[in-house]
């Protein structure tokens, strides 16, 4: 089940939101209500992976507890941590990377004549990297002491199922939520803000990614693509990329406001950056934070000399392309992005500027394009067939015809339209202080225009019927 589905919105989510308020918020009989809804949840999708989602999370609890009653550093502890560590980051690499890993090998014994091993392809789990993360959090924050190794069960697995963030993040840690699963508030102002926030996701994903996203996959497609179509469709997938994941993410912080839950934001007009290590910052908060803080630091961070901390920035930024895919395009996107903020660091180029350069913004723009491409190619080769055209020439000239016969002008206009706005969103952070808005204002904005383009977004995706998120598979 996704939200961006008739399903969610008008049987999941009414139903749920019915019971959850129609029980007493006490005793932490809400959270088994959030438990059982998101099981269904995840269920719907598959029901035979709620036994692995299941082992996953007992596992991690017992181990949390292990290391509590160890004690804070201990050996004993530090044992625990490590197994607890290295079982998550099997069950992760047996189903993401067994089918790359059999098929990277046949591909080499073919080299030397031997026959390909044969294995049963292995299905991927969705939202297992999120949740395998957020234990790995778990554990070793209980074992540095930043978190207490909780007694209710119930609770530590409500904070690895929550559904709003279960598929595609943000990634949370237990420290961050633990007061709010014995306490939170509610009340017709949050409820009213988490609907307008998923709302405003809602638009985003089903009104200008998917709007958007035709002009990627047909480029990306061509055989023979020109250097304006290759471009087109680099920049389609950068602006598809964000307003897909972003909208995600708005509607995750919407529905948990909606239950009571104060989440973290996971994006900040990252299109508005002059670096590559400032897009970091603002682009997909949650997992910078989390490579910063339990792969990065670990690894020694800037506390050795210059070396090693070039060294650190390519192996935490080479790991996060692992971690979203098992393909060679990921592993390259992950060095390719390690690399640039290698460079930046040797140049001393700020992470934090305080003014707006264009040409700054403009080069660090156009790298985030040419890093999305091998991100979104299925291949190595595909990746370089977009390259020809963009940096060799191959092709010069207008649009080819046959892109030229797939493209409607409405494709044209949302691309032109998700560009303006992402460029004025950041600019706004430049620009001088605005006093917020009056409340009648907001709801005039919600009234107005928010919500007949959430309604012509439902109509949207009734016609196409079901409308996936490109995280989803990572």
């Amino acid at each position: 089940m996704v939200f961006s589905s008739n399903v969610f919105l008008l049987l999941f989510l009414p139903l749920f939101l019915s019971v959850y308020y129609l029980t007493p918020n006490k005793r932490r009989l809400r959270n088994y209500v959030i438990l059982a809804g998101s099981y269904f949840f995840y269920g719907w999708w598959r029901i035979d992976f709620l036994g692995l989602f299941a082992a996953v999370t007992i596992f991690n609890y017992f181990v949390g507890a292990a290391i509590g009653n160890a004690g804070v550093g201990k050996p004993l502890a530090r044992r625990w941590m490590k197994l607890g560590v290295v079982v998550n980051l099997l069950v992760l690499g047996y189903f993401k990377y067994a089918n790359f890993g059999v098929a990277s090998f046949n591909e080499l014994m073919a080299g030397f004549g031997f026959e390909p091993f044969v294995m049963a392809s292995v299905l991927l789990p969705i939202g297992i990297s999120f949740y395998i993360f957020e234990s790995i959090s778990y554990i070793v924050d209980v074992y540095r002491g930043d978190a207490e190794a909780t007694k209710h069960p119930v609770d530590f697995a409500t904070f690895v199922s929550l559904f709003p963030h279960l598929i595609a993040g943000p990634i949370f840690r237990y420290k961050d939520l633990a007061d709010q699963f014995e306490q939170r508030d509610h009340s017709a102002q949050l409820f009213g803000l988490g609907a307008t926030r998923f709302m405003q996701g809602f638009v985003k994903k089903v009104i200008v990614a998917d709007t958007v996203a035709p002009l990627a996959d047909y480029c990306f497609s061509l055989t023979n693509p020109s250097t304006a179509d290759a471009w087109l469709g680099a920049i389609a997938y950068t602006v598809q990329l964000y307003f897909d994941f972003s909208g995600y993410s708005d509607m995750a912080i919407g529905l948990g406001l909606m239950i009571g839950f104060r989440f973290m934001e996971n994006f900040n007009a990252p299109y508005i950056s002059q670096s590559i290590t400032e897009f970091w910052r603002r682009w997909h908060i949650s997992l910078s934070s989390w490579l910063r803080d339990y792969l990065y630091i670990p690894l020694g961070g800037n506390r050795n000399g210059d070396a090693a901390t070039h060294r650190n920035v390519i192996i935490t930024f080479f790991l996060g392309g692992v971690w979203h895919g098992a393909n060679w395009t990921f592993l390259a996107w992950g060095a390719m992005q390690g690399f640039m903020i290698f460079i930046e660091r040797v140049m001393g180029i700020s992470g934090a500027p305080k003014t707006f350069r264009a040409t700054r913004w403009l080069i660090t723009f156009v790298l985030v394009v040419i890093s999305w491409t091998v991100f979104r190619a299925a291949s190595i080769s595909e990746a370089w067939r977009m390259y020809q055209p963009m940096f060799l020439l191959k092709n010069v000239g207008g649009l080819s015809d046959p892109m030229l016969t797939m493209i409607s002008g409405l494709q044209i206009s949302m691309l032109v339209f998700a560009a303006v706005f992402v460029l004025a969103e950041g600019l706004l952070a430049y620009g001088p202080k605005r006093a917020p808005l009056s409340e009648r204002s907001k709801a005039l904005l919600v009234v107005g225009l928010l919500m007949p383009l959430f309604a012509m977004s439902i109509m949207k995706l009734s016609a196409q019927g079901y409308s996936a998120f490109l995280y989803f598979q990572f």
